[in-house]
């Protein structure tokens, strides 16, 4: 069944209706469009929270993670394609990470219930501890070129080499062992984020950096310290970073968000309070935080367009950073949330914002305008 937005609820379970209220599209006037402008907004929810995209190319399609299942949606009719739940196999129905692979097969990390990974047949095969991954909390997922995968899980990074079906688990040799943001640079490095700085794996070799080596700026909000934003805890741990409803605490060394810029090579990390930091490998960084124009300095989520330009979702809304000026989006200019947990972009070089309550998508006016 491939509902249309204009009619998402045709098809689909009562209890699957009264969470996905409309994945219809909310047009925005010209006028109030800034450039790149807010485009479309797609309501999933005013309780529900979209905490993952990626692109799927060879599908043409973007994959939606959110806290009451995974969405697939046509890229072209921007039309809902289907909806996976436990019913369609999945162990847990808060998608927490969406990774494909270079056999074109989606990865979905989940809160509580492993990963899964779609098969040929349409169903989902999930890998829990007892498969040998580290956890049944799963929160950033990547591959190298080769197919090798990477995992961020609450109890250390799973390494799977493709075609094989044995996990191998790295805890100790993990500045910490709760990993979120993960991405692999050129050199085939492997750069991680944890709640307790930078973790860096390079052909068997481990390196780790924190706010004392430069990670992450000052404490500019004065907001409340804090070790472990979850207060110790995965019960307070779930209301500051699954359903963003805990209290904002200053954690520099708590890093969110990994993305290697492909321009120069450099590593950009999101951090909790800290705004986002850039580090070149050779111990020098830099902190970009809303002195300098970011919307907040906590930071979810780091995405780069083909030029260079990099977006960062941040808990005040999303910021565009092209080197030299910002651009900002929040709820006052539209967007469905503040909290931007995700980012992807398209091949048209559209950008889809994950928000609670749903996604919103910008465009550029130059391109929309037949600019080449």
């Amino acid at each position: 069944m491939k509902p249309s937005l204009s009619f998402p609820a045709r098809g689909f379970p009562c209890l699957l209706l009264s969470l996905l209220v409309s994945f219809a599209p909310v047009l925005l006037h010209a006028a109030d469009r800034p450039k790149p402008r807010l485009t479309e907004v797609y309501r999933i929810g005013s309780n529900a929270y979209v905490r993952a995209l990626a692109v799927d190319e060879s599908r043409d399609s973007l994959w939606v993670g959110t806290s009451v299942g995974a969405m697939e949606v046509d890229l072209k009719t921007k039309n809902l394609k289907s909806v996976y739940t436990r019913n369609e196999g999945l162990a847990n129905e808060y998608v927490f990470a969406i990774g494909i692979d270079p056999k074109n097969r989606v990865w979905l990390g989940t809160n509580a219930g492993g990963v899964s990974r779609s098969k040929q047949d349409g169903g989902w095969k999930t890998y829990f501890p007892m498969h040998g991954l580290a956890d049944y909390w799963v929160y950033s997922i990547i591959f190298d070129k080769a197919g090798n995968a990477w995992f961020g899980t609450w109890d250390g990074a799973s390494y799977l080499p493709a075609g094989s079906e044995t996990f191998t688990n790295f805890r100790e040799q993990l500045i910490n062992i709760w990993v979120y943001g993960i991405d692999i640079d050129s050199r085939g490095r492997v750069w991680m984020g944890t709640e307790g700085g930078v973790s860096m794996f390079d052909q068997g070799k481990w390196s780790s950096w924190t706010h004392e080596d430069g990670l992450g700026a000052a404490n500019v909000d004065d907001l409340p310290k804090s070790a472990n934003t979850g207060l110790g805890t995965r019960t307070r741990h779930d209301l500051s970073v699954v359903s963003g409803t805990g209290q904002e605490t200053y954690n520099p060394n708590y890093v969110f968000a990994a993305k290697v810029d492909q321009r120069d090579g450099n590593i950009w990390f999101g951090t909790w309070g800290g705004g986002a930091s850039r580090f070149d490998g050779k111990g020098n960084w830099r902190n970009l935080t809303t002195k300098d124009g970011l919307a907040g300095n906590i930071v979810y989520s780091i995405a780069q367009e083909k030029d260079g330009t990099l977006w960062f979702g941040t808990n005040k809304g999303a910021s565009r950073f092209d080197g030299k000026t910002w651009q900002n989006f929040d709820r006052g200019t539209g967007l469905l949330g503040d909290n931007v947990f995700a980012i992807a972009i398209d091949p048209n070089d559209e950008v889809w914002l994950g928000t609670k309550g749903g996604v919103s998508r910008i465009s550029y006016s130059p391109k929309s305008e037949g600019a080449k």
